[in-house]
């Protein structure tokens, strides 16, 4: 195939009108709110498939020193720094029956990870473990998730299949109560949340869902008791099945080829496609990825880091798609390159986008042999619209007579949902099945979306004292009015395509708190004068990105079309120069948030 040529100005004027024709046929009136949440009488899609009934137990009321709510990698990072940190009392509360988060949940046929795995799987170092795949399958995920929480004793004093439903502040005792839906009522002097990003499933709104009265699932609860086989597939149980899959971002790619195998037809309805690049996956050794020295994994991790973040580094280890199309991510995740003359920055950025998108478009003709096809598949947005996907197997799979593309672009969706399958347009197609992999709220923590209450010094409510300007930390971490209480994600700090880096630093930092104010008898409670200069130096630097977004289709990353306001919402450095920063503030000012008060223990 020849490779596409570099665009021309009358190229980049046709391909911008393209991408402005394309995002308005997507474009919905309701935004956000064509989703639906996984609960009340739709509560069964967020059900456990993978276990029981929870184990009979008493409601506990005893104390901890610190409560972790959420057992994803984030509250398991938490548990592991703490636990080197010297604090023996961790408990860890977590929804789902086992250690994993996301990946206790997704275990749907074709699962793996999208950011390499030994880069991804966090405590390689501590656990000596080496993946044993480039790009690591589901399983391995979840398995390496309780290794770390076996290696660091958190199973010792955890709650599976127990919901956190409030936080409360004792002002008296100087603590927090941590009530759950099993009647749990304990105490805990430090609760660090960790919840996640891609906890809550989320459905898409389409009338007469319910009515439906076939088989349905969302991917993260897979129902393999009806499609029988494994994540690796054999789902002989969809032989002669009818199934419709709605999605086609990272989990639509990954699971519709697998599908495709054991299903008798799939309809694939599709809004909007994704890039998928290039894949490769493949075993390895620890020859291959230089997992022969103390340190290796954290070397690998923080080169990748530094690449994906827009830093310079003398050799690129991971070197893959990510990596490669990493000058294409300045949109998403701000960094030094903004430095500079910002006309010519961007005159060379649009050029660089529009030769990936050329590469990716090409790609799609290459593989599927059905023009028409292959046409709806095309990508017409800029790269960093979009979480960009990957896959060998994706593509392929329109090439099979038991695949249909169903196009939903011109009517911004399915329209409705009858008893017997689904209408898009003047079309009904009959459905056995029918698969929503419309994945997560993403950004939506059970403390953000009010889910979890948490109730402050006076019983203030932390999303009452967000109200009125929006949310207040120091570093993204802790908030004044709500002392010891420390918050994991994406909040007010730094991020990155490989967010279990993040978390890892973020644990980090939480432990590091914790463990000063017990060697100072402290409480951790930043004061509003440091969470107004914190708010004022994000703001200062904010990158003037909101035009780039505006411009994209509607998904995720822009509100559903809705866009991605500036403002004070991350570091404006990227993620290499805050974790730097943090390092040297637990240095040198760590104590300003240490306010000596003692505590009433």
């Amino acid at each position: 195939m020849t490779p596409p040529q570099a665009p021309t100005p009358d190229d980049l004027a046709a391909l911008k009108e393209r991408y402005r024709v394309e995002r308005e046929r997507r474009l919905r009136p309701d935004g956000s709110r064509q989703y639906r949440a996984a609960d009340a009488e739709f509560g069964y899609y967020a059900a456990d498939p993978y276990t029981g009934d929870p184990v009979e137990r008493a409601p506990l009321q005893d104390a901890v020193d610190v409560a972790v709510v959420g057992g994803g990698f984030g509250g398991i990072l938490a548990g592991a720094r703490l636990r080197q940190q010297g604090v023996p009392r961790v408990r860890v509360i977590e929804t789902g029956a086992d250690f994993g988060g996301t990946w206790y949940w997704n275990r749907y046929p074709g699962i793996h990870c999208d950011i390499e795995s030994h880069v991804y799987l966090p405590l390689l170092d501590e656990t000596g473990y080496v993946p044993e795949w480039k790009y690591a399958p589901g399983e391995e995920i979840r398995r390496h998730a309780m290794r770390i929480a076996r290696r660091f004793d958190l199973y010792a004093d955890a709650l599976f299949s127990t919901t956190v439903t409030s936080l409360t502040w004792d002002e008296d005792f100087g603590s927090w109560v941590v009530a759950t839906d099993r009647d749990d009522a304990f105490r805990a002097t430090y609760v660090v949340t960790a919840t996640g990003t891609l906890s809550e499933p989320k459905l898409p709104g389409i009338p007469g869902i319910e009515s439906f009265e076939g088989h349905t699932f969302h991917t993260s609860r897979w129902d393999y008791a009806y499609t029988g086989g494994t994540p690796d597939g054999g789902m002989t149980g969809l032989t002669h099945k009818r199934v419709g899959v709605v999605g086609t971002g990272a989990t639509g790619v990954q699971v519709i080829p697998m599908l495709a195998e054991d299903a008798g037809h799939v309809y694939v309805f599709q809004r909007t496609p994704s890039t998928v690049d290039v894949r490769a996956n493949r075993r390895t050794t620890a020859r291959d990825v230089g997992a022969d020295h103390d340190g290796w994994a954290r070397e690998r991790r923080d080169n990748y880091l530094r690449i994906v973040s827009g830093e310079t580094a003398e050799e690129d280890l991971v070197a893959d798609q990510w990596t490669a199309a990493a000058g294409l991510l300045e949109k998403l995740l701000p960094s030094f390159r903004r430095d500079g003359d910002r006309e010519a920055f961007e005159a060379a950025y649009e050029l660089a986008d529009a030769a990936k998108m050329n590469e990716l478009r090409a790609r799609v003709e290459q593989i599927v042999t059905d023009p028409d096809t292959a046409e709806k598949l095309k990508p017409w947005y800029r790269y960093a619209c979009k979480r960009p996907t990957f896959s060998d197997l994706y593509y392929p799979a329109f090439n099979r007579d038991n695949v249909t593309l169903v196009d939903t672009a011109d009517t911004h969706g399915i329209e409705r949902v009858t008893e017997h399958g689904v209408v898009v347009g003047d079309t009904a197609y009959e459905l056995d099945c029918l698969i929503f992999a419309t994945g997560f709220s993403v950004g939506t923590s059970g403390i953000h979306s009010g889910k979890l209450p948490v109730h402050g010094r006076g019983g203030t409510r932390l999303l009452d004292a967000w109200a009125q300007h929006g949310p207040r930390t120091l570093h993204g971490f802790t908030s004044n009015g709500f002392p010891n209480l420390i918050q994991m994600g994406s909040l007010q700090n730094a991020s990155s395509v490989n967010f279990t880096h993040i978390l890892d630093e973020q644990a980090v930092h939480a432990a590091a708190l914790v463990a000063a104010a017990e060697a100072k008898g402290a409480l951790i409670e930043p004061s509003r004068e440091a969470e107004d200069a914190w708010i004022a130096f994000l703001a200062e630097g904010a990158p003037d990105h909101e035009w780039f977004h505006a411009e994209c289709t509607p998904g995720y990353y822009n509100r559903e079309g809705r866009g991605r306001p500036n403002g004070p919402t991350a570091y404006p450095h990227g993620a290499v120069a805050f974790h730097e920063f943090l390092g040297r503030w637990r240095t040198e000012s760590m104590g300003e948030i240490l306010q000596g008060r003692a505590l009433a223990r």
